[in-house]
């Protein structure tokens, strides 16, 4: 039986053999690092995105500004932003895709985590990773040829502070006795995506995670893929991914390839996430920032058009 399946975040976005879709912030097109909306425009976007069945809103973690990456996300710092994200949405779910684990403190990311969590109703999902951009290691003064010893650290030690109450832990960064992290997790845990491989093997993301947030990949590859990650989990793991689309005014464009994915209209986008389901794609969350067209027309005929047949779940 799923730990989490009265976990409202986890339930809205994943059921085996399912797939249903999100959607990455920000909600726009922008030219550059840089996303242009502000804060009130971006949560009449989720609130949007909501109303027209999407199942997931995902935030990013990206603690610095590195000019040779290309983009920044969302701007603002993943807690702050998705605390006013609970506020201004209702059942769907929120993810993070994903926060980076090796530059925080553990203790620091399970109280931010519960507390998400907790005032959206149970509504988190989090995706966690090592990081992957090196300046951002040098200004926090982490050494990233450990980041994969970190990685697995932390989610151990949040883990461990989530289910128990006044846990004895002594690790690299942690040295935890008489003392207790409130607010615990209403379920006591919280579903965790591990991004990529964040330098660890598929065995060990298959036994330490409940589920797997992979990158676009050509389908032949992300078919091998899935098909080893279930082979390496004994019960239903979700496998995630995310997906650039600009999707074209006219419905019956064929695909042109662009940044981790492609420009089609509305038919051959409905086809290809049904060859990703096909697959054992359990969600697909998308990122509008190559667009042509206004995000709100976007996310409408989505709505209309695509989510009917990738609805959004439910745990009643």
């Amino acid at each position: 039986m799923n730990k989490f399946k009265a976990h409202q975040g986890y339930t809205y976005m994943f059921k085996e053999n399912n797939l249903s879709l999100g959607l990455f912030f920000s909600i726009e097109s922008y030219k550059g690092s840089i996303p242009e909306m502000n804060l009130d425009q971006q949560m009449k976007l989720a609130r949007k995105a909501e109303e027209v069945g999407f199942a997931s809103l995902f935030v990013r973690d990206v603690p610095l500004h590195d000019p040779t990456f290309g983009d920044v996300g969302q701007i603002y710092d993943p807690w702050v932003f998705l605390g006013y994200l609970a506020a201004n949405t209702k059942q769907i779910a929120l993810g993070t895709g994903s926060i980076v684990t090796t530059l925080r403190h553990p203790l620091h990311v399970a109280k931010a985590a519960a507390s998400v969590d907790r005032i959206s109703g149970n509504r988190l999902v989090l995706g966690i990773a090592t990081g992957d951009r090196p300046i951002e290691f040098s200004a926090f003064s982490e050494d990233r040829g450990r980041r994969g010893q970190l990685f697995q650290e932390s989610l151990h030690v949040m883990r461990q502070v989530w289910e128990e109450e006044f846990p004895e832990i002594h690790s690299t960064k942690i040295s935890l006795q008489n003392g207790d992290l409130l607010p615990k997790p209403e379920l006591e845990d919280i579903p965790v995506l591990v991004t990529g491989h964040s330098s660890q093997t598929p065995e060990w993301i298959a036994l330490n995670s409940d589920g797997w947030f992979y990158y676009p990949r050509n389908l032949d590859l992300q078919a091998r893929l899935i098909n080893e990650w279930r082979t390496l989990t004994s019960e239903f793991k979700p496998f995630a991914q995310s997906l650039y689309i600009d999707l074209s005014d006219n419905p019956n464009e064929d695909p042109t390839p662009i940044h981790l994915g492609f420009r089609a209209g509305h038919k051959y986008l409905i086809s290809f996430l049904n060859t990703l389901k096909g697959i054992g794609v359990n969600h697909v969350a998308f990122n509008l920032k190559y667009g042509h067209r206004p995000v709100e027309e976007v996310i409408q005929e989505l709505g209309e058009e695509v989510l009917p047949y990738f609805p959004a779940l439910s745990n009643n």
